[in-house]
């Protein structure tokens, strides 16, 4: 397990931490969101370094198994659109993703296990595409 504490802006963090019990998620999801919350390093939401995946940011990760590329979009949940590659706060690997910056590498549960993928970019999304 990684002991690297995440990074999250004060609104994701009091987002999250609001909504998180409501959440439907796997209960693997939700204590490993939880426990990386309540371990979060915060910073005002203008502080949060730009390469932070957070809500309302878009994420751009590659296998390091095959080396395939995926993009996401983080949104809340009643924004999410799988078509248009945005994902809610909630999914799996918004979960996997929220707070780590270009260059780590996250964990992901999938189908046929544990996966790992690098995160290869972030870009804050503009209003217009929320």
């Amino acid at each position: 397990m990684k002991t690297k504490s995440i990074l999250l802006s004060k609104s994701d963090y009091k987002f999250l931490s609001e909504h998180l019990d409501k959440a439907i998620m796997s209960d693997y999801n939700k204590s490993r969101l939880k426990e990386e919350v309540k371990n979060a390093t915060l910073f005002d939401d203008d502080k949060l370094p730009e390469d932070v995946v957070s809500l309302h940011s878009e994420a751009k990760i590659q296998s390091t198994s095959n080396k395939q590329e995926f993009v996401f979009k983080l949104v809340l949940p009643k924004d999410a659109d799988i078509k248009k590659q945005k994902v809610s706060i909630f999914a799996p690997i918004s979960i996997a993703l929220l707070g780590y910056q270009t260059g780590d590498l996250i964990n992901w549960e999938m189908p046929d296990g544990i996966k790992e993928f690098k995160i290869l970019s972030v870009r804050k999304l503009n209003e217009n595409e929320l």
